[in-house]
């Protein structure tokens, strides 16, 4: 009644969208913690975990023979960090609010804004965790050298793509199958450690072992990513097109799944499973 009529054009409505998915990123970033701070130490320190945990595996199996000519840590840094990034998309996808959710019943918010500022929370805290990792190595180690640091980080957001597509995809199930999706998602994490390919590059695998991983995008992503961090390593048996192909399908069948459980959802589904 008493509401100023203003004219919505489209990019007054864009920027008003884009204002909506920040305050919804900062929400997400700070949901787990006040202080997002303290998140980010947290994902800094899961991730020097990782590293430092296969960086003894290697050497206590005697694995770095097997490793690419050239600096080793940056070989497993390569593999842990898409790694991290794929797994921590998917799972801040697939655990982003739903079309059941108290935070729908606000006017502007809806399922897409919360699935943006899920997956754009999840890259901002990935990418600045490498950042810092990459820095305190390259400040208190040795320099770090990247022969196409552009291509590598373009890998870096493949995975992540890949990982929201995979996470689209167990948001649409969740309504209908809660308990199917949180088993399969947690084996999909779990398979990666090993399916992702990041202990190991294609082109040492026979062919009988490369049919057992190059189904999956995340491991074309690192062995892409490998390609374009050492100079001497030219990938063979993987490509760019397959993780992206795969991706844009799985996001479309994921939006359809999750259009489909936002008409047909009710608050009560998860009370009378």
């Amino acid at each position: 009644m008493f509401d100023a009529n203003r004219i919505q054009t489209r990019s007054r409505g864009a920027f008003a969208l884009l204002e909506l998915i920040y305050h919804s990123i900062v929400r997400d970033i700070r949901k787990e913690h006040r202080y997002a701070v303290i998140g980010l130490i947290m994902n800094i320190m899961q991730t020097m975990v990782f590293v430092l945990a296969f960086y003894f595996m290697f050497s206590v199996l005697g694995l770095k023979g097997t490793a690419i000519r050239g600096d080793f840590l940056i070989y497993i840094m390569s593999g842990i960090f898409l790694f991290m990034t794929h797994i921590k998309a998917m799972g801040a996808v697939m655990k982003s609010e739903g079309p059941a959710s108290a935070m729908m019943k606000h006017a502007p918010m809806n399922t897409i804004v919360a699935i943006s500022a899920a997956a754009l929370s999840s890259l901002y805290i990935q990418v600045l965790s490498m950042a810092v990792v990459l820095f305190l190595y390259h400040a208190i180690m040795e320099p770090i050298t990247i022969h196409d640091p552009v291509g590598a980080m373009g890998m870096v957001l493949l995975a992540w793509f890949s990982g929201c597509a995979v996470g689209i995809i167990f948001l649409g199930l969740k309504p209908w199958l809660p308990g199917f999706v949180a088993i399969a998602s947690s084996i999909y994490s779990r398979a990666n450690m090993i399916a992702s390919g990041k202990m190991f590059v294609a082109n040492t695998l026979p062919s009988t072992m490369l049919a057992l991983f190059d189904w999956n995008p995340l491991f074309h992503c690192i062995d892409q990513a490998r390609g374009f961090a050492f100079i001497n390593y030219n990938p063979h048996f993987s490509s760019i097109s397959y993780p992206l192909i795969v991706s844009l399908v799985l996001i479309m069948i994921g939006l359809m799944l999750e259009f489909y459980s936002r008409q047909n959802v009710s608050a009560s589904m998860n009370a009378t499973r």
